[in-house]
């Protein structure tokens, strides 16, 4: 066999070398490839995990962190009024007297008298007001006028109670239960004005099942009736700072004992209470709360008078 013939071993070698080795590159190359998307789709995983758990974790501590506010200047979660204006603009209505009284000359409306009773505490009246309530706003448009003589003279305290049990009449806005939270804004910042706001709020309630007032809205009624501090108010309105206070309130007042009373807890959206004594009488009638008012305010100052009676020496028996 000539040298021409002789198969080109080297070369033929060489060239399945070659194949192998480029077989090899794209193996390891797509290997490469293969892990490297595990370890992507692995690191989104883990990151996504990690913005969640930090997301919740945000979300946690931010409650935990952020303390329920509460208003300053109220006990037994009431505000006292202590003093009214001698006639405040748009906060008492006129009565006028029943017929039987104008017959007789007298007044339709017996009043208590704090001189009668020179050195004895004024009655105290608390009064658990629900905004979206009619009947509460039927007993301040009667009983208003008469409410703030009393206060002017002396002869009751006034303590009022917002709560809200009417949350889910208004159209989800939750009305009552912000409205009670705005009066309480106004308690704190500017109770000189808390008396004039807490009639507005009544007098020019929203009508059954409506929205109610936007909190917007709650925050101008409060600069309307000229509150002292008309920035810190509306933003306390605005970012319903005691919301969350209105509702504990509320529960706390359905748990009961209320306060002056042994065992009494709310059970309306209209409780009044006098001397710690539940008024069920009507709730339109001036006259009709004044002489209960009298009745408990004379109990209460004959009942502290009495004498004490003392044991009747007895004689032995012989």
């Amino acid at each position: 066999m000539s040298s021409d013939e002789t198969p080109n071993v080297p070369a033929a070698r060489h060239s399945r070398e070659a194949v192998r080795e480029k077989a090899q590159l794209v193996h390891a190359q797509q290997s490469r490839a293969r892990l490297m998307r595990r370890l992507i789709i692995g690191l989104v995983a883990i990151l996504a995990v990690g913005s969640i758990g930090a997301a919740v974790a945000y979300a946690v501590s931010s409650s935990i962190s952020k303390p329920q506010l509460s208003p300053s200047g109220m006990s037994g979660d009431g505000v006292t009024v202590t003093e009214v204006a001698a006639d405040p603009s748009g906060a008492v209505v006129s009565q006028a007297p029943s017929e039987d009284a104008s017959e007789t000359g007298e007044s339709a409306t017996p009043e208590p008298d704090p001189s009668a009773s020179a050195g004895a505490k004024p009655t105290e009246i608390h009064i658990y007001v629900d905004y979206l309530s009619a009947g509460a706003a039927e007993f301040e448009r009667a009983n208003a006028r008469q409410l703030a003589g009393w206060i002017t003279e002396g002869a009751v305290t006034v303590t009022y109670h917002p709560v809200a049990l009417l949350t889910a009449s208004s159209n989800g806005t939750k009305y009552s239960l912000r409205a009670a939270g705005a009066a309480a804004c106004v308690a704190t910042y500017a109770p000189d004005s808390f008396y004039d706001y807490n009639h507005e709020l009544l007098a020019g309630q929203p009508e059954p099942d409506s929205d109610g007032r936007s909190d917007a809205d709650l925050a101008d009624l409060a600069v309307a009736v000229g509150v002292s501090d008309a920035k810190k108010v509306r933003s306390c309105i605005e970012k319903q700072d005691f919301v969350s206070w209105a509702k504990a309130a509320t529960d706390r007042a359905l748990e009961g004992p209320l306060p002056g009373t042994d065992d009494l807890k709310l059970n309306n959206e209209a409780l009044i209470l006098v001397g710690g004594k539940s008024y069920v009488g009507a709730l339109n009638d001036p006259a009709e709360f004044s002489q209960f008012v009298l009745t408990v305010a004379s109990d209460e100052y004959f009942g502290s008078t009495k004498p004490t009676p003392t044991p009747t020496p007895t004689t032995p028996a012989s």
